[in-house]
Order: structure tokens, then C-alpha cells, then sequence
């Protein structure tokens, strides 16, 4: 065989080889195909031609095994167990930029699916590999590799404090500075992904000069980047008062209030969920939020949003309302009672009706004032409705029982009282019948209304076990009023006319 035909060999196997990755990059692409790829033992097929004497056909199987990792987490594992980690970190400092960006896609392809995989990663020596392209001069090295560290620490904080432990942090912020705006938003969201676990791994992402960074790119008009940022502050923001006061400090208010009429409706949820972090604290962070107009703009946001949009807004209204009763009484007047109503009566996820009931019973608990604010947007029989409801989860159960019972025994409203003597159970009615012992003994207009929109005659009809503090309430009530009245309105006492009637003889 002549020289030339031995040239040509090598180049038909070479191009053989460049065809086969191709095609199985191509085809790994469609989830149709994913599953008759694994069972025609494609992976141990590819796993040789990553270590191919020709580059890109090393970048093209590393590609096709990466969309295979990212389809399920049984392929992953199957990446995992033909031992080609290894191999992927091994080469990774030894290759080039578009070799670099394939291996670290298969890094994160595996990681994504389980915290198992993910350690398998760093088992694999893959996270310090992945640090030190952190420091490639390429920005798409740099997004890939940032990306793969995201889907590791996200998982819990063990892997999280890999990722801190191998250097990632000060290399994430300076990825904040750089002009590529893809590489901002994954720099960000790893951050995110490290921050959200404890006060510890937050505090680090902190130390490292982060939350200055993120506050300048608040306004940026990317929306994929806000989302990101927002995100970061929040969970910067959620562990402890020391941490949200820093990003208070760094001046991101009233400007992150105006991002609550941002086109994009994740901008303003995180926006949201930021000011929720940083409001459960003190009433002192609460009142800085309150202050920069954050509480009007999160209700007229609930107003023009639905779903799990609503929930971050819904209970930052309630840990404003828990804190004093002056906090509460700014919900009440920026008109958030109403909307909280309109959320309860909109939604159908009991998660997002139990978080609302739970924010009102904050609202009205504090006193008779704020009590009357909630009866008069008729929620007491809604609560006591979703109560009753058989179908209701347990949780929204619980919580609008809660609420309820911190609710009515401050009320003194009576008319929004009396709904609740038709239909709610002993356990609530007692609170009802005691609230209407306290108020009607002073209040004339009140026991002529009490009578005439028949509140006497269903406190006649309600059985109460006698010496019961039920039994004493009603007690109470009925003497506030003529014993013939009382006598008039109890079960029964037409019969008794009737029969004095017919016993009756005139003179």
C-alpha cells in the first residue's frame, strides 16, 4: 500500500470519526432520540473520542455527552459511571477555549440533577478545575464555568461551601465587572445560588465586596441581568438583620422600588422578594421600605399580577402589619386590606390563599381599629368559610383558624360579627357570642340593631353545655336586655302563647 493510500485511510477514519460525533451531537439534541442513543451504548462509544488526537472531535463529543447528562439524571449517572469526569477535568486545563466550554457543559449537565451527581463532581477534582477557568481570558470560559459552579452550590450548603472553598467567590464578583452581559447575569445568579443557604456562605459573598457591585447594576436595562441581581440582594438580604441592613446601606432604595413597573414580571417578583427579605426583620427596616413609597407599589403590584406572582408581595404585607400597630395601621391605609380580599377571592392554590389569610390575621389582630378594617371588607365569613371548607388543606385550615381567633377578639364591629353567629362552629362561636358581651352593654343602638336584625333570637338557639364559657357569654348578652324580650325571642315561646291563648278565658 502506497504512502498516499494510507494518508487517505487515516483521513476517511478521521472523517468518519468528525461524522459520527457530529451526527450524535445533532441527534442528542431532540429528547425523542436521547433514549435510543443510551440503549445503542453511545456513551461508551464517545468516551474514547474525548481524549480524540483531533480537537474538535474532542469538543464534539464532549457537546453530545453533555445533552445527553442534561436529559435525565439516569444519563447523567451513566456519564458518571463510565468514569469520564475524570478524564473532562483532566483536560480541561490542558485544552482549548471551545474544548473548555464543552467540558464545563457536561460539569453542569451532571451537577444540575441531584446533589449525589453534584459531588461527583467535586469528587472528580471538577470544581477547582472549574475556578481556574474562572480566570480564562475568554468571557465564554468564564460564563461556562460560572454556570456549572451555580448548578453545584445551589443544591445545599456543603457544596456551596466547595465552591467558597476553592476561590470562587472573589472571581464571581470581578465577573460582575466585565461588559458581557451574559456573563453578569450567571456571575450573579452563582452568587445567588452560594448566598441562599446560611448566614456564613452569605456573609462571605458579602466580605467580598458583592453587594456594591450589584447595587450599581439595579438599573441596567437587561431584565434577565435585574432578575439576577434582585435575587442576590434577597438572599443576601433574608438571613439576618446585620445583612440587610448592608444592602439597605448601599443605597438600592427608592430606585429598586421603581423597578415594580419593570415590563418583566420576574424583575419585579424578586424586586418584591427582596423588600419581603428585608422587612420580616425590625420594625426600623420595615419603616425605611414603608418610607420609599415600597409598601403603596407592592399593593398596586398585587393588583396587576396573579398567581405565584402575588406571593412574595402578599407576605411582605404581612411581616410589615406583625411588627406595631402603627406598620399595620400603614397597610390598612395604603389600602392593602381590599387587596389582600381581592387575592383571596382570586386565587385557587391554597398555599397562596393560606400566606393571605396568614397576612391578614397580622393586619387585625393588633386592635379594635384594625380589627374593623378587616370585618368591613367582609373577610370574617370568608375566613370562617375556608375554614369549614372540608377541602381545604390543613395548613389553610390552621391558619385561617389562627386568624380568625386573634381577629374577633379584638373586634367590637358588630355588624361584621353577626354573619358568624349563623354558621361558625363552638370553638369560633365563643369568640363571637364573648365579643358581643363586651359591646353590647354600652352600646344602646347597638342592642336595638342586635334585636331587629335578629342576632338576639340566634343567640336564643344556640346550645351551649351549661357553667361553659359559651353558656356565660350568652348570659352575659341576654342581660342587657328585658327579660320578656329575652323570653320572646327563646325557641319556643310562640307554643307557649298559643297554648296561653287557648287557656285563656275572656270575662
Amino acid at each position: 500500500m502506497s504512502q498516499r493510500q494510507i494518508i487517505q485511510v487515516f483521513e476517511q477514519y478521521q472523517k468518519a470519526r468528525m461524522q459520527f460525533v457530529q451526527t450524535v451531537a445533532d441527534l442528542a439534541s431532540r429528547p425523542q432520540n436521547i433514549e435510543i442513543l443510551h440503549n445503542a451504548g453511545v456513551m461508551s462509544m464517545l468516551r474514547p473520542l474525548m481524549l480524540d488526537v483531533v480537537p474538535s472531535i474532542q469538543q464534539t463529543a464532549a457537546l453530545a455527552l453533555g445533552r445527553l447528562a442534561d436529559h435525565s439524571d439516569d444519563l447523567a449517572e451513566a456519564v458518571v459511571k463510565e468514569d469520564i469526569l475524570p478524564q473532562l477535568v483532566h483536560s480541561l486545563s490542558l485544552q482549548n477555549r471551545f474544548y473548555k466550554k464543552a467540558a464545563a457543559y457536561v460539569l453542569r449537565a451532571v451537577a444540575k440533577h441531584s446533589p449525589e451527581l453534584s459531588q461527583s463532581v467535586v469528587a472528580s477534582g471538577g470544581v477547582d478545575a472549574l475556578v481556574l477557568c474562572l480566570e480564562e481570558f475568554d468571557p465564554g470560559v468564564k460564563e461556562a464555568a460560572a454556570w456549572a459552579l451555580g448548578y453545584i452550590a445551589r443544591h445545599n450548603a456543603l457544596l456551596a461551601q466547595s465552591v467558597v472553598d476553592a476561590g470562587a467567590v472573589p472571581l464571581l464578583v470581578m465577573c460582575l465587572l466585565e461588559p458581557e452581559l451574559a456573563l453578569k447575569r450567571i456571575a450573579a445568579s452563582t452568587l445567588s445560588d452560594i448566598s441562599k443557604h446560611t448566614p456564613e456562605l452569605a456573609q462571605t459573598v458579602v466580605d467580598n465586596g458583592a453587594i456594591a457591585h450589584l447595587a450599581q447594576m439595579i438599573l441596567n436595562p437587561d431584565a434577565k441581568l435585574k432578575r439576577q441581581v434582585f435575587s442576590a440582594l434577597s438572599q443576601i438580604s433574608k438571613h439576618s438583620v446585620s445583612l440587610a441592613e448592608l444592602v439597605i446601606e448601599a443605597e438600592i432604595f427608592p430606585a429598586a422600588v421603581a423597578c415594580l413597573r419593570d415590563p418583566d414580571e420576574y424583575v419585579k417578583k424578586n424586586v418584591t422578594t427582596l423588600m419581603r427579605e428585608v422587612v420580616q426583620h425590625t420594625p426600623e427596616l420595615s419603616q425605611v421600605i414603608v418610607n420609599c413609597g415600597g409598601m403603596a407599589a407592592v399593593i398596586d403590584y398585587l393588583g396587576n399580577c396573579s398567581g405565584n406572582l402575588r406571593l412574595p408581595g402578599i407576605m411582605m404585607l404581612g411581616y410589615v402589619a406583625a411588627h406595631s400597630e402603627n406598620l399595620a395601621m400603614a397597610v390598612i391605609l395604603s389600602k392593602g386590606v381590599p387587596q389582600l380580599a381581592l387575592c383571596l377571592s382570586e386565587e385557587s392554590d391554597h398555599t397562596m390563599k393560606a400566606a393571605t389569610v396568614w397576612s391578614i390575621g397580622q393586619i387585625g389582630h393588633h386592635t379594635p381599629e384594625h380589627a374593623r378594617a378587616v370585618a368591613t371588607a367582609n373577610l370574617l365569613p370568608k375566613l370562617l368559610e375556608l375554614y369549614m371548607d372540608a377541602s381545604s388543606s390543613e395548613d389553610l385550615q390552621a391558619k385561617c383558624k389562627k386568624a380568625l381567633k386573634s381577629i374577633l377578639q379584638k373586634c367590637t364591629y358588630l355588624p361584621g360579627l353577626e354573619p358568624l353567629l349563623y354558621d361558625a362552629p363552638s370553638n369560633i362561636l365563643k369568640h363571637v357570642v364573648c365579643q358581643f358581651s363586651k359591646v353590647l352593654p354600652h352600646d344602646s343602638k347597638a342592642r336595638r340593631l342586635f334585636v331587629t336584625s335578629g342576632g338576639l333570637k340566634k343567640v336564643q338557639e344556640i346550645q351551649a353545655e351549661p357553667g361553659s364559657p359559651l353558656q356565660e357569654h350568652i348570659n352575659a348578652i341576654n342581660s342587657c336586655f328585658p327579660e320578656e324580650i329575652v323570653r320572646y325571642y327563646s325557641p319556643g315561646y310562640s307554643e307557649v302563647l298559643l297554648e296561653r291563648l287557648e287557656n285563656y278565658q275572656p270575662a
